[in-house]
């Protein structure tokens, strides 16, 4: 299997190409993380309106922060970046903070989800990323059980849930493959080569090393995108992943923290007779 997914990993160029929403999170200029005081913005996009919220120094070396709101078009926004001063501080009352100033127009342009350039005021373009502090290119960064989903126009949907727990060699462009044995997957974080800064990944037919399709995609924490290619195809298809629950048990979702239900099944069927009488009306 191993000496499958090196030759696999020749065949496909890094060509992911699916509409995208910028990853909400914490983003950085991908050259100031060096150690040094640097700037950083939160950014969230939702219904096509970017909120910027960027933390920067002023020249006397005072902190500040500041506000964008800008619509995305084309996976580009342009907006005003502001300053306010007046608003609450920690222990005080309720207090509106006003508009202190404006540095002037901040430009991005999203290469994807996860990447892209700005143009603050008086700069010139710089790199930007969303800032990735708790999983390094490592195969003990895919550990944990995922949700794989595949499209295509032939085939439909489909969605297989591999658990990684198997840690293993590495390829010449990977970092060390990592296995899930009951669905006969291997992935491998690229970082050299052609598809560096994606994750490969090979599914096999059951007790064989013959290569059933094939993935890459780029992730962020817990989620990510790509392309899934049948028979070692060179079509992809539409790809998405999703991190399910973590290597150490904890649920990556937004509320769910156990097993155990929100409501009483009655309740539910309350709400279910519910929905399907106003459905009728």
């Amino acid at each position: 299997m191993f000496k499958k997914l090196v030759a696999a990993a020749f065949v496909f160029g890094a060509g992911v190409a699916h509409a995208f929403i910028p990853q909400a999170g914490t983003w950085v200029v991908t050259s100031e993380v060096n150690g040094k005081p640097g700037r950083g913005f939160g950014i969230d996009v939702q219904n096509g309106t970017l909120v910027m919220q960027m933390y920067a120094y002023e020249n006397t070396g005072k902190s500040t922060f500041y506000l964008a709101v800008g619509n995305v078009v084309d996976n580009q926004v342009t907006a005003d970046l502001k300053s306010y001063e007046g608003g609450r501080f920690l222990g005080s009352e309720d207090r509106s903070g006003t508009e202190k100033g404006n540095a002037g127009a901040v430009k991005i342009r999203f290469v994807d989800g996860v990447s892209g350039f700005i143009t603050f005021p008086g700069e010139s373009e710089k790199a930007i990323s969303r800032f990735n502090f708790g999983y390094a290119a490592v195969p003990q960064s895919l550990k944990g059980s995922w949700l794989f989903t595949t499209y295509s126009p032939t085939l439909g949907w489909g969605v297989e849930t591999p658990t990684f727990t198997a840690v293993g060699n590495a390829t010449s462009t990977g970092s060390g493959t990592i296995s899930a044995p009951s669905s006969n997957l291997m992935c491998e974080h690229q970082v050299s080569g052609g598809l560096a800064g994606f994750v490969f990944c090979v599914k096999f037919f059951s007790n064989s090393s013959t290569t059933q399709h094939t993935y890459l995609f780029k992730y962020s924490v817990n989620e990510g995108e790509g392309d899934w290619y049948p028979n070692n195809g060179k079509t992809g298809y539409g790809f998405y992943v999703k991190r399910l629950v973590t290597d150490d048990g904890q649920v990556a979702g937004l509320i769910r923290k156990d097993e155990e239900a929100f409501v009483a099944p009655e309740q539910a069927q309350a709400f279910a007779a519910e929905l399907a009488a106003a459905a009728h009306r």
